[in-house]
Formats: C-alpha cells, sequence, structure tokens
C-alpha cells in the first residue's frame, strides 16, 4: 500500500487536496512544537539530573533537528495528496529529505565532538583516547558521518551507485598501491590507539634504543622527544612492528634504579652492603616504598660485583638519581677504605731479543 491510499483511508482529512495538505503540514507542525516542548521540559530535566554536561550538550544539539525533521517531514508528506508534476513531486521529496540528512549530519558531528572531548577528559579510563588523539578520532569520525550522509542523499535523489562504487573501487586501488606507505601509517595509527601500547606522557625505549617521552601519536607519525631534548619522528608502521619497552606503562609511574658497583677481592660484604644502603638516605626522587635493596650478584674477574636496586617517582629523574648515587657510592668508598676494582694486565717478558754481533 502507497503512502497516497494510506492518506486516503483516514477518514477525518477532508476530501480536498488542498485542505488536505494542508491538515497534514499542520498536524506536522503541531507534532513538532510538542517534541520541542517534550525536550525543553522532559528531556533537559533528566539530562540536568545528572553529573556530566554531556548528555545537556549533546540533547541542546538535537533539539534542533528533530523539529525540523517533522517539519520537513510533513512537508513531503503534504506533497503527496496534491498529486503535483512526477518531477516536481520527486524534487520537493529529494529537497525535503536531503535538508533532513544534511541537519542530521552536522548534528552528529557536533554531538561527536562533544562526546570525544568528554572521553579525553577521562583518559585515565578511556586509555585510547587522550587529548592529543582527539583530532585524529574526530576526522575519522567526520569521514564516516559525511560518507553515510552523501550516501543517503544520493538515495533520496535515485542516483544510480552501481556505477560510482565500482568507479570507486577503481580508483580506490590505484591509490592504495600508490599511497600504501602511508596508508600503512595511517592503520598503524589507529592501531595504537586501539590497542594502547602507549600514550601521550609515557617514556618509552625502540629497539633502536631510542628512550624518550611521547610527545603525540599522529596520524602518520609517533613523535618523542629524547633526554636531549630531540624530537625523533617515527612512522607509525615502523612502530607497529617494533619491540617497545614502556618504562610508564606498569601499574605505577615508579621505575627501578640499577646502580652496579664492584668491590676489591678481601673487602667486607656485610661493610659493603650497609655503605651502599646509607647511600640512599635522603636521594632526591627516591619512593621509601618499595625500599632500598642491595644484592651480591658475582664474583667478577676483578672484584665482588654488586648492584644497588632503588625506585623513583618516574622515569623523568633517572639520569638525575643516577649520577647522584654515582657521586654518593664513589665518595662513600673512599671513606670507608673499599677499593673500587678496575681491570689490570700483567706483563711476563720471558726473555728480551739479542742484539745482532751478541754471541
Amino acid at each position: 500500500m502507497d503512502m497516497n491510499n494510506l492518506l486516503a483511508r483516514i477518514q477525518y482529512l477532508p476530501e480536498s487536496p488542498t485542505q488536505r495538505a494542508a491538515v497534514i503540514f499542520t498536524a506536522a507542525v503541531v507534532v513538532a512544537v510538542i517534541v520541542r516542548f517534550a525536550f525543553r521540559h522532559v528531556v533537559h530535566r533528566l539530562t540536568r539530573s545528572t553529573d556530566t554536561d554531556v548528555d545537556d550538550r549533546v540533547a541542546d544539539i538535537l533539539k534542533g533537528p528533530v523539529f525540523w525533521s517533522f517539519v520537513f517531514g510533513g512537508a513531503w508528506l503534504a506533497e503527496i495528496p496534491l498529486a503535483l508534476d512526477e518531477r516536481v513531486g520527486h524534487a520537493v521529496k529529494g529537497v525535503m529529505l536531503t535538508l533532513i540528512i544534511v541537519m542530521w549530519s552536522v548534528a552528529l558531528l557536533r554531538s561527536s565532538k562533544v562526546v570525544l572531548e568528554a572521553l579525553s577528559r577521562n583518559a585515565d579510563r578511556v586509555r585510547w583516547i587522550q587529548p592529543k588523539t582527539v583530532p585524529l578520532l574526530d576526522m575519522v569520525a567526520k569521514f564516516l558521518v559525511v560518507g553515510a550522509g552523501v550516501y543517503f542523499i544520493c538515495v533520496a535523489w535515485n542516483v544510480p551507485l552501481t556505477s560510482w562504487l565500482a568507479s570507486a573501487g577503481i580508483v580506490g586501488i590505484a591509490v592504495g598501491f600508490a599511497a600504501k606507505d602511508t596508508l600503512a601509517n595511517l592503520f598503524s595509527g589507529v592501531f595504537i590507539l586501539a590497542d594502547a601500547p602507549y600514550k601521550v606522557g609515557d617514556f618509552v625505549v625502540l629497539d633502536g634504543g631510542v628512550r624518550g617521552q611521547v610527545q603525540e601519536i599522529g596520524i602518520r607519525s609517533t613523535r618523542i622527544l629524547t633526554r636531549d631534548d630531540v624530537e625523533v619522528t617515527v612512522p607509525n608502521a615502523v612502530i607497529g612492528n617494533a619491540r617497545i619497552v614502556n618504562e610508564t606503562g606498569g601499574p605505577y609511574d615508579k621505575m627501578r634504579v640499577r646502580v652496579k658497583v664492584s668491590a676489591a677481592y678481601g673487602s667486607d660484604v656485610d661493610q659493603v652492603r650497609d655503605v651502599l644502603l646509607g647511600c640512599t638516605e635522603d636521594a632526591p626522587f627516591l619512593v621509601a616504598e618499595p625500599a632500598p635493596r642491595v644484592r651480591f650478584r658475582s664474583f667478577g674477574d676483578s672484584g665482588l660485583d654488586f648492584e644497588l636496586l632503588t625506585w623513583i617517582e618516574q622515569p623523568l629523574y633517572r639520569g638525575r638519581v643516577l649520577d647522584e648515587l654515582n657521586r654518593r657510592v664513589y665518595k662513600a668508598f673512599i671513606a670507608e677504605g673499599i677499593e673500587i676494582p678496575y681491570p689490570k694486565q700483567d706483563v711476563y717478558v720471558k726473555e728480551l731479543p739479542r742484539r745482532a754481533g751478541d754471541a
């Protein structure tokens, strides 16, 4: 049953096509006003009772499209009883549906931006969304919404999409071969955001030994600032296939620092242990828990190998802590008379070469 027959069966509609169209349009406007009133007094009351303002902002954005959707939908239905020329009717239908699709596309784009910004402010709970990755996700949302909007507009105007999709497929294959490296970086960037092996602000160590703080996760690459204040740009495709050590990726930001030192054979190991632990007292950036500890690792070629293990607040302080502890250990060993061995080589001369003429 088509729409015209359905309207004809409604008994209270007048017989005159013009009057019938006016009644349909007026009814649509009344419904739109009622829905707008419900948004203002019911939906907003519900959204104000929540702890976040995201739903309030989304409701404000959707209020307009809902109202005008009923108005434009009523205008489209009102055209049916008038029995206009087929081309005119098709044009009216296309225009009304296009306006509705455009309004909802804009509303969805604005709503997605509000939601992404809200999620980025809760990065501790939503790890795959960070403040600096919002532009990338916003771009993906725009691509999806605009693509869907264009598709539905073509459907509204009865534009055949088969030939266009076939042409787009051929062009997509050509572009894919030409920009395979760029696409690989793009998809790797998306996977990095989804899997979240690291985030902005983390300290990472790459396969090549590059260590630094992640400054930005972009569409094509990740930017890392080394401790020398040198920015290293690494393509996402390289990082996606590399082994990454995330020094900040554990249950907390604390990091263990190892200070390796040797004592000469004959040294009192208990004294060495006490001296090393004393070097950590009042040292900056160290945490009280876990407490510092000393391990007697091995019997080395030149001395006894010890390791002082301490925990620092953040990986950012590793260089300064190592410098301070090495200084303290060296001065403490000298004060306590503990020798720090170094490799020695003894050369034995079996005999001197004879000079010419010696018999």
